[in-house]
């Protein structure tokens, strides 16, 4: 008797250690979760601006990492969700971030100007590693800022970043031109920065 009830507290430890680990696995919070799994995966979600105090204090939050993992069927939902958001046309844009509808994730959907055809593409996990000295002029808007827009001219012509796709692939790419802008203005997303804090920064380049 004592043995077995030895046993039974053996298997409700591991068990218990085992129901913890894949806790703090999750790549959601239940909150977010919330937010995703409330609509499928052709509904958009509500964009967050900065007009709104509480969205903008998430806003100025970093992202985090998210595992990739193309069997989650939450992170296929919220991808194309986000994907959803930024195509419809009360939101349409050339790029968005996860922060944007409020899931503090490291997620980005970019369209690339510079391919055929100009697709859109998600990318996971993005990074800038390296910045060209050349910079290029632009005027910028934003989803998540209204009615407004500014003229940059501290954007990078060039960048190259690192990124993983839903496959768990690690890629690394260069970016150049327009599409480069919207590469950097994202990732800026994920760091909570927006464009309007490059503002101080802002120096015309002379021709």
């Amino acid at each position: 008797m004592g043995k077995q009830l030895i046993l039974v507290f053996g298997l409700v430890l591991v068990f218990g250690c085992s129901s913890s680990k894949n806790i703090t696995k999750k790549s959601f919070s239940e909150e977010e979760i919330k937010l995703i799994m409330n609509a499928d995966s052709l509904k958009p979600m509500r964009v967050y601006k900065i007009t709104n105090e509480k969205d903008s204090l998430l806003l100025r939050m970093k992202s985090s990492y998210i595992k990739p993992d193309a069997n989650n069927l939450i992170l296929q939902n919220f991808i194309k969700r986000l994907y959803a958001t930024v195509r419809d046309s009360t939101s349409l844009g050339v790029g968005i971030a996860a922060p944007q509808v409020g899931i503090l994730k490291n997620i980005i959907w970019v369209q690339r100007f510079d391919k055929d055809n100009f697709p859109f593409e998600v990318y996971l996990n993005p990074k800038i590693i390296s910045y060209s000295e050349q910079k290029q002029t632009m005027r910028e808007g934003c989803l998540s800022i209204p009615d407004r827009s500014e003229t940059l001219y501290n954007r990078a012509n060039t960048i190259t970043i690192t990124y993983d796709t839903m496959q768990n692939e690690q890629k690394t790419e260069s970016i150049t031109n327009f599409t480069a802008i919207i590469f950097q203005h994202e990732i800026d997303h994920l760091n909570g920065i927006l464009y309007l804090d490059h503002l101080n920064e802002n120096i015309p380049i002379k021709l």
